[in-house]
């Protein structure tokens, strides 16, 4: 049958940024089809999305994935193996709740999945292991590590070491001390001998160890690049009819958001307006501000100008107080003279009379 959509939904998707890690980028300019597949031949789950014919969400499902929802309407979860975390915000709380629970059905299905293959891979492997039981418990030895007989060196045979094999049952060991002493140097300078080669080719071996090792790696990483396209062109050619469905899905899309954008413009124009009229309370409140001051600060001279009046005021009061008191002296001095001279015309008169 090979690989099948078993569940289907919109959403839009997103990426973690690669750079800060926490920031999320938009991988999609709008909602497209979210889609889990099964693959019966390989007994495996994927969530594939498609924007137009490149793959934006290509994951395989592990036991050790997790769905996070973040809030009513996105959800996250990490793919180790592409090295990203991927994102998707829903229409609705119940589409987020749909996908999260097969997210779980599935990650649970390729769980037991996963165990299956291992014990099927346990029972295969048991046979072959009895048979290396043997290899497996032989002790390592330094002629294991150096190759054959033939390849690896000898000791360097010493004069001692033949007499010490010829030598007969009934011989005392004392009375050859010096020579058995002799004996166990050479075999003590063979054996560190023995042992720098060995320690020798033990490094040599670490060090192509650690050249296969970056080889292998290698080798899978490609492996993994090629498995990764080979899906991608699965995917492209064995989603015909998603695809149409989707690009009908997409005419809806696109037609949803011409009257959205169509809303959004008119919404703008209105705002404009506001923003027009809010410019124009803004140039009269500026006005009247201006004016406000202006007449703040003619009152302020007006009240100064005041002020200097009322002390003028107050100062010329005095003044005329001052001339009042003056003048009433004055006439009350001409009262007096008057009446001096009017006393001096009635003795003249009387005098004039008199005479």
């Amino acid at each position: 049958m090979g690989e099948q959509p078993i569940y289907s939904t919109r959403a839009h998707v997103f990426q973690i940024d690669p750079n800060t890690k926490k920031n999320w980028v938009p991988t999609s300019k709008h909602a497209v089809t979210v889609s889990y597949f099964y693959d019966s031949t390989r007994n495996v789950y994927r969530i594939i999305s498609l924007d137009g014919s490149k793959a934006i969400i290509n994951s395989t499902i592990t036991p050790n994935m997790t769905f996070t929802k973040t809030s009513q309407k996105f959800g996250q979860w990490a793919d180790s193996r592409a090295n990203t975390v991927y994102g998707l915000g829903f229409s609705s709380e119940n589409h987020l709740s749909k996908f999260a629970e097969k997210f779980a059905e599935f990650k649970e299905a390729a769980r037991l999945a996963k165990e299956k293959s291992q014990e099927k891979m346990e029972l295969t492997s048991t046979p072959s292991q009895e048979s290396a039981t043997g290899d497996i418990q032989s002790p390592l030895t330094p002629e294991s590590i150096n190759g054959t007989d033939d390849e690896r060196v000898t000791p360097e045979a010493t004069p001692n070491s033949e007499p010490r094999a010829e030598t007969s049952p009934n011989a005392l060991p004392f009375p050859h001390s010096s020579t058995i002493n002799k004996h166990w140097e050479a075999e003590l300078d063979a054996l560190k001998g023995n042992n720098a080669k060995l320690t020798a080719a033990l490094l040599e071996s670490t060090a192509n160890v650690k050249q296969w090792k970056q080889q292998l790696a290698a080798y899978q990483e490609e492996a993994e690049r090629l498995h990764k396209r080979v899906t991608e062109l699965e995917c492209v050619s064995g989603q015909t009819n998603v695809i149409k469905s989707q690009k009908t899905e997409l005419n809806q899309t696109i037609e949803e958001l011409e009257v959205t954008l169509k809303a959004k413009e008119e919404e703008l124009e209105r705002l404009k307006e506001e923003v027009d009229n809010a410019n124009q309370l803004q140039a009269q409140r500026d006005s009247l501000t201006q004016k406000l001051q202006e007449t703040e600060t003619r009152n302020k001279d007006l009240e100064a100008q005041l002020s200097e009046l009322e002390q003028r005021l107050e100062s010329s009061q005095a003044e005329q107080e001052t001339f009042r008191n003056s003048l009433k002296t004055l006439l009350e001095i001409l009262d007096g003279k008057i009446f001096e001279l009017t006393e001096l015309r009635d003795s003249l008169a009387k005098l004039i009379e008199g005479s």
